[in-house]
């Protein structure tokens, strides 16, 4: 049983909080890639009963955060095989995808939602709101992804937008992570109004060099965490 895990008062929209605090848990890693995630074990945990813990595990499962496995979920591990599956995806269809966006942009008002979006994430940024930055950089790359044209390459990349979601989760806890991210925004942000189609392909294929690395950072950190839990239990 996770003792990280705190009970909940139990006001409206319970279901709502029982999620936020599954999702920022996951997020700091208090709980971790492998772990098991139950209902009837995590409704005791939380205090609560198990009708908003499974409208919470279904909305998580469907962001692609966690995973069916059994009769419960699991929060997905990550090996080296499969970020570079990830990433060889991402690499070859993001910049073709953003491209094509940027070839659709006809006016500023095009360009509102993305620019918002970056206001937010600075704000966010300064004050330090992991949530607000999450937020925010999600809704930049929503934004961006309205204006693909391609309705097949829209869907391929609606089929992992919830586990790309659940990677930014895992490295934009770090401030450092953060402030690369924003940078790659921004200059997307900024191929974008110069409608430079090449300049965002670059863009992009920078931007995800760098959530790669972050990625590779955190997994090797959740890596020697477990090993040195193992360590400290051995007899």
């Amino acid at each position: 049983m996770n003792t990280s895990i705190k009970p909940l008062d139990r006001p409206a929209g319970l279901a709502d909080r029982v999620y936020n605090q599954l999702r920022d848990n996951i997020g700091n890693h208090q709980i971790r890639p492998g772990e098991r995630l139950q209902e009837v074990s995590l409704a005791a945990q939380l205090g609560v009963s198990r009708t908003p813990v499974r409208e919470a595990l279904a909305r998580l499962e469907s962001e692609g955060m966690i995973a069916v496995e059994g009769r419960g979920f699991v929060v997905p591990e990550l090996t080296d095989a499969d970020i570079e599956e990830i990433y060889q995806l991402r690499f070859l269809l993001e910049p073709a995808a953003v491209s094509s966006a940027v070839a659709e942009v006809s006016s500023a008002a095009d360009l509102v939602s993305m620019s918002s979006a970056i206001e937010d994430a600075v704000a966010a940024e300064r004050s330090g709101d992991f949530r607000s930055f999450l937020e925010a950089n999600v809704r930049f790359h929503n934004a961006w992804r309205a204006l693909v044209p391609n309705r097949r390459m829209s869907k391929l990349l609606d089929q992992y937008v919830g586990h790309v979601r659940f990677l930014r989760v895992l490295t934009l806890g770090d401030p450092a992570a953060r402030k690369t991210a924003l940078t790659g925004m921004k200059n997307i942000h900024a191929a974008f109004k110069k409608r430079d189609v090449a300049a965002a392909a670059q863009a992009m294929h920078k931007h995800l060099e760098a959530a790669k690395h972050f990625l590779i950072v955190v997994i090797e950190q959740i890596d020697k965490e477990k090993e040195a839990e193992k360590s400290s239990s051995a007899p």
